[in-house]
């Protein structure tokens, strides 16, 4: 449970609750989620196994596994590759991360609510100006990403037992059961039928190649993949863990997460006609729930309920990805664990600093039009993820040891498995070229 759930922690994030609803919304709702499906079933679960082949194999940091197997050899930079992935991913995350405690934190206080008033469009117009306030001052989104990344060390400097495990041991759960209490409230709403047929009914006359991007885009995002997360994990995995079945059901769940996500905020958006608001983006969640809340008894209660989900989320994601470089130090600098997690996360503070700014005083200032939160983002997500996902199926296909992958999959013939001819097939030839392919049309 214990691997699971620490696995789990990592690849269910912000991006099954914020950024998924936003990337459904924009690419056709059904007809992505079912090309969303695919890629996890297709291209998630095979990669995710390349990704803990390597580290109970390797037993060592995303660098290190590469140093063992291939000393000499330049293959270890794909494991440089995944830490600065994970390095520009935290340093955004962390701003978002930032203002769902920001959220959670009002939520408690009662400040967010303040002033709505009886009507949708009332209500609305507050909770517009108040997102605004909050993300895009200079001060206060500063102040609450430097608490959550207060937050992340305290956990980091516990360890893997002492903290990620105990705190995904405890706050997994827990994410849930309010994710099932939000679900049963929303689909039980007059009108909720509306926005779950346009969630669940395909239109496949929406599908465009942006839709196969974005959607490969969101299985490499969700599931952690490219990021060392998961070969950091599972280089602390038990001998006896099944690896299939971890990522299976690691897959499994996050994509439930994403369904349950949707069911709570489009059945929402409808019942509340909020469908000419001009909601898109981050604001599904930051201005679709907060609406809803405030029209209901208990207002505080959901507020303080759905944003205590999405900081959940949100940190056993940033506490994963911080782990990537931590371990990294560890192992090649020979340093102490505290002593590790601070100088990983010295220059993620100054990133992330950079990043919330871009939506107060340095939005103006771009790099290629993009801002600098923007930038890290389309660096890390439609760049240095796929690129690790294709060398790190390449080499695991073609040049590590002929044995690995079969002995780690099976736990040394201990455990028989179909499938595995099939896996062997798409890690060699299908995922590579199918990512290549769409990472080729991204940029054309």
């Amino acid at each position: 449970m214990g691997v699971i759930a620490a696995t789990l922690g990592s690849a269910v994030g912000l991006g099954n609750v914020w950024r998924f609803p936003a990337e459904a919304q924009a690419n056709g709702g059904a007809a992505f989620l079912l090309l969303y499906i695919a890629c996890v079933i297709i291209l998630g679960v095979p990669m995710m196994l390349v990704e803990m082949t390597l580290g109970r194999h390797g037993r060592s940091d995303v660098v290190g596994v590469f140093k063992k197997l291939e000393p000499g050899k330049p293959w270890w930079g794909v494991g440089a590759l995944a830490i600065l992935a994970s390095l520009l991913i935290t340093g955004f995350y962390m701003v978002v991360e930032g203002w769902t405690a920001e959220y959670l934190w009002n939520s408690i206080t009662g400040a967010l609510y303040e002033g709505t008033g009886e009507s949708v469009a009332q209500t609305d117009a507050v909770l517009k100006a108040r997102m605004g306030e909050y993300i895009n001052s200079d001060f206060s989104p500063l102040i609450f990403t430097l608490v959550v990344f207060m937050i992340n060390v305290g956990i980091l400097i516990g360890g893997v037992q002492k903290g990620i495990e105990r705190v995904s041991n405890i706050l997994m759960p827990m994410f849930f059961v309010v994710l099932a209490i939000l679900c049963c409230m929303t689909l039980s709403l007059d009108g909720a039928g509306e926005g779950l047929r346009w969630f669940l009914s395909p239109d496949f006359s929406l599908i465009t190649w942006d839709t196969v991007v974005n959607a490969l885009g969101q299985t490499f995002f969700s599931l952690s993949i490219g990021m060392g997360c998961i070969v950091t994990y599972a280089s602390y995995y038990p001998d006896n863990t099944r690896l299939t079945g971890t990522a299976v059901i690691v897959a499994m769940m996050s994509l439930l997460v994403a369904l349950m996500v949707g069911c709570v905020i489009f059945p929402s958006v409808t019942h509340f006609g909020l469908t000419d608001h001009g909601l898109a983006g981050s604001t599904l969640v930051f201005r679709t729930l907060p609406n809803v809340f405030s029209m209901m008894p208990g207002t505080t209660f959901w507020s303080i309920l759905f944003f205590t989900l999405l900081f959940v989320a949100a940190l056993t994601s940033t506490v994963s990805m911080v782990e990537v470089t931590v371990a990294f130090m560890q192992e090649r600098l020979k340093v102490s664990r505290a002593k590790a997690v601070v100088l990983t996360v010295v220059p993620m503070i100054v990133l992330g600093i950079f990043s919330s700014l871009s939506f107060g005083s340095l939005s103006d200032f771009t790099i290629a039009g993009k801002t600098f939160f923007d930038l890290l983002d389309f660096i890390a997500t439609n760049l240095l993820l796929p690129l690790g996902g294709i060398i790190l199926c390449i080499y695991v296909g073609w040049f590590a040891p002929k044995t690995m992958l079969r002995e780690q999959l099976t736990n040394h013939g201990r455990t028989r498995l179909l499938l595995l001819n099939a896996i062997v097939f798409i890690i060699r030839y299908v995922a590579p070229l199918l990512i290549g392919v769409i990472m080729v049309f991204t940029f054309i």
